[in-house]
């Protein structure tokens, strides 16, 4: 049983990514941390709160930082997700509130009370990470492992040509994070990009778990459609929950240790690059990926919502 913190912004894969961590039998999720990206930082938390009452989850949410470590904050990308985060769905009040405590110290906390078995997954820009990081010297050493979506090593960028959007949005935190070492995992879009999940597959989801797949296959139709205008694909990548599979399912993805830096600066900012001369320790990147089996194990267990 992996206990795991997923770090958020959402966000349709989000979405995607929280009902399959809900629905799955390996994962006791302890909680959501909310970061911005795909949303601002407080819709992720209204967002994250709405996506646990809708699953009858009642696990806490910390809500994080609002803007990058260095950079100004970035609008949100309504056109991907829907100006709400849940494409055409409208919003909605939870009736739960966020914890008092912020992202960090709640990630530096758990990471304490569970040690050396509390395994974070972000899904969105790193800033709570980094700052976790940067408030307790023994963050890293304290959890099992940070498994990441995010960083692009030869697949090129998906918001820049450089660039993978989490990265993209702050890279000076996910220059920390890089620091992190072997326990550090990128699952970017070297493995997300040969996941693809079509209209077919929402529409089985939805027969077999009316309520929550309903939901998600909802969400679908604005992300897909996203997908069509942009890149052709009648489909979407399965980027976020691609990163929650490789916490509970390593084999299924082929890493490569080395030493990576982000770009801070000019056109490549944002992007993951190999820095042997850097004197860092190694971090794993995954590069290959059993798409078949991790896209039928996504289907498989959200088959098991209501």
């Amino acid at each position: 049983m992996v206990k795991l913190i997923i770090d958020t912004d959402p966000g349709i894969d989000d979405a995607m990514a929280i009902f399959y961590a809900v629905a799955a039998p390996d994962i006791e999720l302890l909680g959501l941390t909310t970061i911005f990206g795909n949303v601002t930082t407080p819709m992720a938390t209204r967002n994250a709160l709405r996506l646990l009452e809708a699953a009858g989850l009642d696990a806490p949410v910390a809500q994080g930082a609002e803007a990058p470590l260095v950079l100004p904050p970035f609008t949100p990308s309504a056109h991907v997700h829907g100006a709400e985060g849940f494409g055409d769905i409208p919003a909605a009040d939870p009736k739960a509130k966020p914890l008092e405590e912020d992202a960090a110290d709640f990630l530096c906390r758990m990471a304490r009370e569970h040690k050396g078995e509390l395994v974070v997954c972000p899904v969105g820009p790193l800033t709570n990470i980094a700052l976790a990081m940067q408030r307790d010297p023994d963050f890293i050493e304290n959890v099992k492992s940070i498994v990441i979506m995010g960083g692009s090593l030869e697949e090129g960028g998906n918001i820049t040509p450089h660039a993978e959007a989490n990265i993209y949005h702050d890279p000076h935190a996910a220059d920390v994070v890089c620091s992190g070492g072997d326990k550090v995992v990128f699952v970017g879009l070297d493995v997300t990009h040969r996941i693809l999940c079509v209209p077919e597959d929402f529409a089985a989801i939805a027969a077999r778990s009316p309520r929550l797949g309903g939901m998600l296959q909802e969400m679908s139709h604005f992300y897909i459609k996203f997908y069509l205008e942009v890149a052709g694909l009648n489909g979407c990548s399965l980027h976020d929950p691609a990163a929650v599979i490789a916490c509970t399912h390593p084999e299924l993805f082929g890493k490569r240790q080395l030493p990576l830096r982000v770009s801070c600066e000019g056109e490549t900012s944002g992007a993951t690059l190999a820095a042997e001369d850097s004197g860092r320790a190694p971090v794993n990147v995954c590069m290959t990926v059993e798409a078949d089996a991790v896209k039928n194990l996504f289907l498989e267990r959200l088959a098991l919502l209501p």
